[in-house]
């Protein structure tokens, strides 16, 4: 007896040629070319039967994460640098000085009455 082996090592059980008719049918789809101000080209695909008019202008670069635009020529530029807000800087927004003084002393009453050293 010949030492072979199985004839299916190596692959799945129920495997077969992988192709078109295994795998589905692919829908028509078009690519559509983004740059950013530093020339990175990003390619993001759409179905064919999407209108032009849906398909986005500009997107977030995933290269640098400045907007990226369809026009090579002229790439969008970022309109303006936000600087990191924290939340303290966000109420500070909202409240005045003396709207802040109000609440933190509101706050301090409350606390101090649940400790038993109200005043």
């Amino acid at each position: 007896m010949a030492s072979g082996g199985s004839a299916i090592r190596g692959s799945r059980v129920g495997s077969g040629p992988m192709g078109e008719q295994d795998r589905g049918f692919h829908a028509e789809r078009v690519a559509v070319s983004y740059w950013d101000e530093l020339g990175n080209e990003t390619v993001r695909y759409f179905s064919a039967s999407v209108p032009d008019d849906e398909i986005p202008a500009t997107i977030d670069s995933p290269q640098s994460g400045l907007p990226a635009g369809r026009d090579k020529a002229n790439p969008p530029s970022l309109s303006k640098m936000e600087p990191y807000k924290t939340h303290l800087a966000y109420v500070k927004e909202r409240r005045t000085e003396e709207e802040a003084a109000q609440l933190l002393d509101e706050a301090l009453r409350a606390l101090r009455a649940r400790r038993g050293l109200a005043n």
